[in-house]
């Protein structure tokens, strides 16, 4: 009898060791969390712009659509509070329809840079951009007006943006942006706007 219950005690010792040794380990650490500056986003914008200065006669009032991408954080400093600032890759394609002036519409390209700080929480940012690019509009050949299709860009932005989730976000801006030939043609009638801009932001 003592040698039957001295086996069922050493079954019972050898089972439970079994499943224990074959219970889920238990994770160190929770996984990192993704911040928004870490995906790649493509953003869109609309406002009006309005002329504040060059060599054209026109009264030019012009309303933007852009689309962008903004690249993940190029490179950055993160602090212990948990707030960032962040430096990443923008490139742009705009569709201007110019409201008044000697022109109709612009079609474009350009890129830049643009540096964000985000809070602790990563819920809301402050964004500065500028960068330039190439561009084509419907010159009329008129005195005052754009001297040729072919024109310069170049813009500088600054906005606050809000985080809605993980995925979208927006953003409100002023925008100042340049359009010239570059003294490809004489007289060289450069055109400077400044207006406001809103967008919505999709994160990859």
């Amino acid at each position: 009898m003592i040698r039957f219950l001295s086996c069922i005690a050493c079954a019972l010792m050898i089972s439970t060791t079994g499943f224990a040794g074959s219970a889920p380990a238990v994770s160190g650490s929770a996984p990192a969390e993704i911040k928004p500056w870490d995906k790649g986003a493509v953003e869109f914008e609309t406002g009006m712009l309005w002329k504040v200065g060059g060599d054209t006669t026109f009264n030019y009032r012009i309303i933007p659509f852009i689309v962008s991408w903004r690249t993940p954080e190029w490179f950055g400093f993160h602090f212990r509070n948990g707030s960032a600032l962040v430096v990443r890759q923008k490139f742009s394609m705009m569709a201007n329809y110019i409201e008044t002036g000697s022109e109709n519409r612009y079609l474009g390209l350009s890129g830049g840079g643009v540096i964000e700080w985000w809070n602790p929480s990563a819920t809301w940012s402050v964004f500065g951009s500028a960068g330039g690019g190439v561009g084509w509009l419907d010159a009329q050949g008129v005195p005052g007006g754009e001297g040729q299709d072919f024109t310069l860009n170049w813009y500088s932005q600054l906005g606050i943006s809000h985080t809605l989730n993980q995925n979208w976000s927006v953003n409100a801006s002023a925008m100042f942006q340049h359009m010239s030939n570059g003294g490809q043609t004489t007289p060289n009638p450069g055109l400077n706007t400044l207006g406001i801009l809103i967008g919505v932001r999709r994160n990859f």
